[in-house]
């Protein structure tokens, strides 16, 4: 817990200061006096000004947010001497600038976070293929478990190495986005026998796109042995006689190819009430054993779900995805422009109703995934503040009042019509900006205290 809550105020401190910075920065570089720099909001917890006349910084107690107050007219009273030194009386381009300087700010430290990341390097499991679930699109492409994914095409011409399960996983949700088929090609374990098949991502519905998707596709997991890894004392495969290393090639007649499938027999078990007996085959240092295995029920959200008490598989193979310096530099460049598009056309089909409204985070799950991030090492937290600060980047510069992005909006009118927009507008659109501000603040809420409850 500690972790994590160091984690979460270390990523919105950071791009917070990052983001206010970008303004500040800018809006001394175009000679608008900075009144203060603050970190929060609320009550003051540390302040600093060098001098009555100087920008005072600030840490107020409530992080989640900040902002830069300029000298301007329409907020105060300006001498007559500092009115060249005022916000509104500097011209439109400057004032875009200024305004346009914190989402920038964002995705260029996006960059330099993904290349930090890249150049570190991180563990990422290999592209081996769990077993497809009955009907998944993966099987009907004719996926077979523990097949490697040497490579992705959009055209079966022109392919794209995959390094890690992460990378395949990118570019399946690139593909389902731009609703077009994905050409794999696969090989097995040691690189022999590559063939190609087509993933038709196409045929998927808009409104399947959320957190589910890979595991509907049918590559939600990595390829994993079906072995018996550890055994709770007690437990119903305790009970069975099931002992760690023993291997399971058949449940109840069913060829079992890897973990997963194992996986899914077990939690599907109480999917109709009681869980029957199931009779497995398992190998045991050479030797073939039969042996009865009877599920617990366990509460799964809202599901019920049968287990064993015993973890199943080993750690998927591992391999270290590294960069060298330009071409890491080059491809956090490529990764900070892939993932402001991907975060757009999420956020429209949203809009529209072609996404689920459940991909919509808040405070909470990103606390959550600060935490698991920094639990694996400096490499993947770097990477997950990267995505965090592609998304502030590209959310600040949304159309909508009260964000940077509706503040460009109001300039492009200026610069369109030659006047500003009205007080009176101005008012409304506030108005309505905080309206809907408010709607999916309380929306991103729900989704988080949901998923912690198991309800998404």
């Amino acid at each position: 817990m500690i972790i994590t809550i160091l984690a979460f105020l270390v990523t919105i401190g950071l791009l917070i200061v990052i983001h206010e910075y970008g303004h500040y920065r800018v809006a001394v570089a175009c000679g608008v006096k900075v009144l203060r720099f603050s970190v929060g909001f609320g009550r003051t917890l540390w302040r600093r000004q060098a001098t009555p006349d100087s920008t005072e910084f600030v840490i107020a107690a409530l992080p989640l947010g900040g902002y830069v107050k300029m000298l301007d007219e329409r907020e105060g009273t300006v001498r007559p001497e500092e009115r060249h030194l005022a916000f509104n009386n500097k011209p439109l381009w400057k004032r875009t600038a200024i305004v346009a300087a914190g989402p920038i700010a964002n995705l260029a430290l996006a960059v330099l976070l993904y290349a930090a990341a890249n150049w570190i390097g991180v563990q990422e499991p290999k592209a081996l293929l769990g077993a497809p679930p009955a009907g998944s699109l993966a099987e009907s492409a004719g996926v077979q478990a523990g097949e490697w994914a040497r490579a992705t095409s959009t055209d079966g011409n022109e392919w794209r190495d995959l390094r890690s399960m992460t990378d395949l996983r990118w570019e399946i949700t690139q593909a389902v986005l731009r609703s077009e088929p994905l050409h794999l090609m696969v090989s097995d374990a040691r690189g022999r026998g590559e063939r190609s098949m087509v993933l038709p991502l196409d045929t998927l519905d808009s409104n399947d796109i959320d957190a589910q998707l890979l595991r509907r596709i049918g590559l939600g997991q990595p390829y994993g042995e079906a072995v018996m890894d550890r055994v709770a004392p007690g437990g119903p495969a305790d009970q069975a006689g099931l002992r760690a290393g023993d291997r399971v090639h058949t449940v109840d007649g069913q060829t079992i190819p890897d973990r997963t499938r194992l996986l899914e027999l077990i939690r599907g078990s109480a999917g109709s009430g009681e869980p029957p007996p199931m009779t497995w085959r398992v190998d045991r240092d050479g030797q073939t054993l039969e042996l009865v295995v009877k599920p617990n029920v366990a509460a799964d959200g809202n599901q019920r779900i049968g287990r064993i008490e015993a973890y199943i598989g080993r750690p998927p193979e591992m391999v270290l995805v590294r960069y060298g310096v330009f071409e890491g530099l080059t491809q956090a460049v490529t990764r900070t422009w892939e993932m402001s598009a991907l975060t757009l056309k999420m956020l429209g089909r949203m809009l529209i109703g072609e996404a689920s409204l459940k991909n919509l985070s808040g405070p909470l799950t990103i606390a959550d995934y600060a935490g698991q991030s920094a639990k694996l090492g400096l490499a993947y937290y770097i990477s997950f503040l990267a995505v965090v600060s592609v998304s502030l980047g590209v959310l600040n510069l949304l159309p909508l009042p009260m964000l940077d992005g509706g503040h460009l909006m109001y300039y492009l009118f200026e610069a369109v019509t030659g006047r500003p927009v009205s007080e009176q507008w101005l008012e409304r659109l506030q108005r309505g900006g905080v309206a809907i501000m408010l709607v999916m603040m309380s929306l991103a809420l729900y989704n988080d205290v949901a998923r912690l409850l198991g309800l998404h």
